[in-house]
């Protein structure tokens, strides 16, 4: 709690007036929470806002990232139960590991705080264990094992101060491309089947709503337009996906019944 206040202190230091010492924290005035600093405006219905924001945002964002350790788990019980990976398009995940490997390695780079984009990590967790099971239910089991080391090694090697940090941004704005090209893949792998598959709802809608929150928290607590348009993009592509959730909410997989015929 304490670390989350004093970043909650320095930013209302950057974006307030800095004669207002409860909200810049100086001196005397420097109060341990936020009932104490909201008693002593002399203006709290203006002043408070600032404080107000940066402890929602806060809040948010570590709410998202715990959120996210339950997210794709609903998809990957769903693959193990079905022993199948029908549904989830292997183009579309592999593009979005893409684009959450980006996020977490400009996130990293440039000191971004943990409540801004820790939700990327976890699910970066849980798509590379998705990609390796549509490979793995696909009879491919040895080039998923493959490509679960190319990718460690990959990952690490961004990570590295070796890595300029243009090509970091890079990989960032690529997000973009990468988020719209891999959702319609999923959408068309969606409209083609007449179905979803194995492909959770659950996920699909915790992946709309997290997105949505993430485009203010990503602003509040970054100021990046780089992250903003990123989940700005997403949670367009993610609506979609949600919306053919909806539509296709009783449609079947064909081959079941032609297995009862």
């Amino acid at each position: 709690m304490q670390s989350v206040w004093a970043e909650v202190e320095q930013k209302a230091q950057r974006t307030t007036d800095p004669m207002t010492p409860c909200l810049t924290c100086d001196g005397q005035e420097k109060a341990p929470d936020l009932i104490v600093v909201v008693s002593n405006h002399v203006d709290p219905g203006l002043n408070s806002v600032p404080c107000l924001k940066i402890l929602l945002s806060k809040g948010l964002g570590l709410g998202i990232v715990a959120g996210s350790l339950l997210v794709k788990l609903p998809q990957i019980f769903k693959i193990l139960g079905a022993k199948s990976a029908e549904g989830p398009s292997l183009q579309s995940v592999m593009l979005e590991l893409t684009a959450l490997t980006g996020t977490v390695v400009y996130s990293i780079t440039n000191n971004f705080p943990f409540s801004s984009w820790g939700e990327a990590l976890f699910l970066t967790l849980q798509t590379i264990a998705i990609c390796f099971l549509a490979m793995h239910y696909r009879g491919e089991t040895v080039k998923g094992i493959a490509f679960l080391a190319c990718y460690a090694m990959l990952l690490l090697a961004l990570l590295s101060p070796l890595t300029p940090l243009a090509v970091v941004t890079l990989l960032q704005a690529s997000n973009v491309p990468a988020v719209v090209v891999g959702k319609l893949l999923q959408a068309a792998t969606n409209y083609h089947n007449g179905h979803m598959g194995q492909l959770s709802a659950i996920t699909v809608f915790m992946l709309f709503g997290g997105s949505l929150a993430r485009i203010f928290t990503s602003v509040q607590e970054t100021g990046d337009p780089l992250m903003a348009g990123v989940f700005v993009v997403s949670s367009l592509c993610n609506g979609l996906i949600a919306a053919q959730v909806l539509f296709y909410w009783n449609a079947k997989p064909p081959h079941k019944q032609k297995k009862v015929q």
